[in-house]
């Protein structure tokens, strides 16, 4: 009888120090991931539709953005708001419009001021609308990487067109919760497969690019189907209402 309770006592100590591994391996993968599943849908939105145009807008200056077609995010997905006529597009990017891979893909606090040119409001913002749609009825990432490429497959998506570039100098966006890296910039969306000819990365050099689609080498083959793309960002030194920004933050 005393083996048994004394077995048994093993039994519960091991099960328990299983238990105790298994919260603190979870513990360690959230630290790693603070956002490993999409938040409350509500989470997303933004109560005042005004203050969404207002920072949509804020995303170029005045002068190109005022006369801009303007996207809100409604429930199912991105809304027109107002009805632009210079053929720019703004509004107000979410997390999960980045890299499917960025540790922030499912950061509800993410408000990122973009307004794209002609070419990227014909070519990006489709993108952009299959995306949200997908999101905002509770899809998978990777629910949502097939249905892109399903969307190529079957040309409900346009290719990139040459020229396509993207405005974020709003001074109001959170881009992400590394601190300053909120800055001023200009983007521009390329079929370039190396980032060298662009002088990215190089010492001194204001420009800095990364993959569209996923960020690390390792994820790469997730790409397949899907149409290459490299962003290309150049860093500018006012913010859209003509302020200086100061650089030395970021």
């Amino acid at each position: 009888m005393r083996k048994n309770k004394i077995g048994a006592t093993v039994i519960t100590s091991v099960a328990l120090l299983v238990g105790l591994g298994t919260a603190l391996q979870a513990m360690a993968q959230d630290a790693a991931q603070p956002y490993p599943k999409m938040a409350p849908t509500d989470q997303y939105l933004m109560a005042d539709r005004d203050a969404e145009i207002a920072l949509a807008r804020s995303a170029a200056p005045e002068s190109i953005s005022r006369d801009a077609t303007i996207l809100v995010l409604g429930r199912h997905g991105y809304e027109t708001a107002v009805q632009g006529k210079n053929g720019f597009v703004c509004f107000v990017g979410r997390s999960w419009a980045a890299a499917f891979d960025w540790d922030e893909f499912w950061n509800p606090k993410v408000r990122a001021a973009d307004c794209l040119n002609p070419q990227a409001a014909r070519s990006i913002v489709p993108i952009i609308e299959l995306r949200a749609k997908m999101v905002m009825a509770g899809r998978s990432k990777a629910e949502t990487v097939s249905a892109l490429k399903a969307a190529y497959q079957n040309k409900q998506l346009p290719d990139l067109e040459s020229g396509a570039m993207d405005f974020m100098m709003s001074k109001s966006s959170y881009l992400t919760d590394q601190g300053g890296h909120n800055m001023p910039h200009v983007m521009f969306y390329t079929r370039v497969k190396d980032s060298k000819d662009w002088g990215s990365g190089a010492e001194n050099s204001p420009i800095m690019s990364s993959p569209y689609w996923f960020y690390s080498p390792g994820e790469q083959p997730k790409m397949k189907e899907l149409p290459p793309i490299l962003v290309f960002l150049v860093a500018v030194p006012n913010w859209s209402d003509g302020t200086p920004a100061d650089m030395h933050d970021h």
